[in-house]
């Protein structure tokens, strides 16, 4: 307890972002994480932290924030976690001092308000020219995927994630709510060729052929303008309960018994013909007396729908999805340009393409963009990329301001706080030059990752930033030749609110860990077979006379050394 624990706290977390530490930025290294869920390849950092199973209390906070980053901005998870961290080790000699941490969590926070007003006051808005917008967007998801496993092949996957959210609608309200962006844009895998046969359907949805029945290959698979129906119910010829009891008085009632059986199937399935529906989807199995059904009728169907390419499919059809087959009309039927089953490599797709619409602005509702790939292992780390490259962009439109990348805002933050930092009396000077310190962890590691002297280009880059030049706060750390370079010339651009929400949530995660000094634990829930009760065996009397014991302690009468179950007096601290 107490500066022990502080200390231990801190360096469980400095050790944890150790673990990450090589993986920041375009030249960072990949690591392979073998465990029961598989082996997984990946740098980043919100996947690392979540499979490394971390069991330390105070060292699980900086989990939590690599998660939180990844959930509201997409990228960034990296670069909070050596934030977080390094903020710690700069304070660390501090709390070994004896500065109360109270003191320091104070003007830590103060330091962390200003450095995200800094970084709102160096942002730079958006041009409201269509084209320099696309173009500042294109940078953005370039610089996402920079560090990823296909950032070789960003001029096909930039252009595709920028057109993909451009056209979407509804991503402000995916923002703001449980939707989530991949309730609008969906990430399809299909192992086997190259990755630059990997496509986007604008405006459409392609999920992959489900489980089919006899009669499926029968089916028509290509419609123009079809109506699609929607259900979630399930379309197969039911067998009678168990132990179900029936008594009949002669042959033709059991007959009609039946005939009433099948009578219920064709029933339900008349009622999706004569609606006039042309592609049927169910969430629920469609048998295989359905699939011959629906074949011999020139319509197509598929069950075991998957509830999120169902709810793609609803939103860009404007279907509405049905929990029953009784008073079925046209305004529950959706409809798109076209729908077909191609096939993408190995596997068969069923793909609905569907063009803007007025009312959605000329925008679509949702798309889909297929991923191709050698491995599985590339497939998933390509997906885990696109995923926040997409955020990025999304948040980039939302925030409507960028600032440049590769260190140089962290930079132009450090040296605004070492300046205000003279302006302070006391203990809070120190604190606030030690946050300032912490945050040139990023530029020095990108240049440590990419094999260059960071002391040479953070003097550099300090050099730089304390001139009077205009453009010198855009320098940061130039990855290509080595030394320091103008990273928003270069096109090296990073939305406003993933530099804010990083400061942010790594100051409060170092006040966290900070704010603790004492781990406690009860002993008796670390058995294999604790259940929170008393020892059947033990009387309650005992703990009657615990409590008493307690009782007589403070009012300096004799004690027993006993206070309850796994707690005991320490000898030598005024314990007896």
């Amino acid at each position: 307890q107490g500066k022990p624990q502080l200390i231990s706290n801190i360096n469980a977390c400095m050790a944890l972002a150790n673990t990450v530490r090589t993986t920041l930025g375009p030249r960072g290294m990949d690591k392979l994480i073998s465990g029961d869920r598989g082996v997984t390849i990946s740098n980043d950092g919100a996947t690392i932290m979540k499979l490394l199973q971390v069991e330390h209390p105070a060292a699980k906070a900086l989990v939590d924030v690599s998660m939180s980053q990844d959930a509201e901005v997409g990228d960034g998870t990296t670069s909070v976690v050596l934030i977080t961290a390094s903020i710690l080790e700069s304070v660390k000699s501090f709390v070994e001092e004896g500065v109360h941490p109270c003191i320091i969590m104070r003007y830590v926070r103060q330091a962390a308000k200003l450095a995200v007003e800094q970084v709102k006051e160096h942002a730079v808005r958006f041009d409201e020219n269509k084209s320099a917008m696309n173009e500042m967007l294109t940078k953005c998801a370039c610089t996402a995927l920079n560090s990823k496993l296909i950032s070789s092949h960003d001029d096909l996957f930039a252009p595709m994630i920028v057109d993909a959210v451009l056209s979407a609608t509804g991503l402000e309200e995916a923002n703001n709510s449980s939707m989530g962006l991949r309730d609008i844009i969906a990430i399809k895998k299909v192992p086997g060729g190259d990755v630059r046969q990997s496509f986007l359907v604008k405006g459409g949805v392609a999920f992959k052929k489900t489980f089919s029945y006899a009669g499926f290959e029968q089916m028509k698979k290509q419609f123009d303008n079809p109506k699609v129906l929607l259900l979630n119910v399930e379309l197969e010829l039911k067998n009678e309960k168990e132990n179900a009891e029936i008594r009949i008085s002669d042959p033709e009632a059991y007959q009609s018994i039946v005939d009433a059986e099948w009578s219920i199937i064709y029933d339900k399935l008349s009622a999706c013909h004569e609606v006039g529906a042309n592609v049927v989807l169910s969430k629920l199995p469609i048998g295989d007396l359905a699939t011959q059904f629906f074949a011999d009728r020139g319509m197509f169907c598929a069950g075991r729908v998957e509830d999120g390419d169902l709810k793609r499919v609803a939103r860009a059809t404007g279907a509405a999805v049905q929990t029953s087959v009784t008073d079925l009309n046209d305004n529950i039927l959706g409809t798109c340009d076209s729908f077909e089953e191609k096939r993408v490599g190995d596997e068969r797709f069923n793909i609905f393409s569907c063009a803007p619409t007025a009312e959605s602005g000329n925008k679509f509702n949702t798309s889909t963009i297929v991923l191709r790939g050698g491995s599985e292992q590339f497939i998933a780390e390509s997906e885990r990329s696109v995923h926040d490259a997409l955020m990025v962009v999304s948040r980039a439109i939302q925030s409507q301001s960028v600032v440049a990348g590769g260190g140089a805002i962290e930079m132009v933050v450090a040296q605004k706080l070492k300046n205000w930092s003279l302006t302070i009396e006391g203990k809070g000077q120190l604190i606030v030059a030690a946050f300032a310190k912490a945050l040139e962890v990023v530029p020095k590691q990108l240049a440590e990752n990419a094999g260059f002297d960071s002391t040479d280009i953070l003097s550099a880059l300090r050099k730089q930033h304390s001139s009077e030049d205009a453009d010198s706060k855009y320098y940061g750390v130039d990855i290509v030749n080595g030394g320091i370079c103008n990273t928003f010339t270069t096109g090296v651009w990073e939305p406003a609110v993933n530099k804010i929400n990083s400061l942010s949530s790594a100051a409060e995660a170092a006040v966290l860990i900070l704010s603790i000094d004492e781990t406690v634990r009860n002993p008796r829930s670390q058995a294999p077979d604790a259940t929170g009760a008393p020892p059947p065996n033990k009387p309650l009397t005992n703990m009657m006379g615990n409590a008493m014991d307690a009782v007589n302690a403070q009012k300096g009468g004799s004690r027993s050394g006993n206070l309850g179950n796994g707690v005991s007096y320490m000898k030598g601290r005024g314990g007896g």
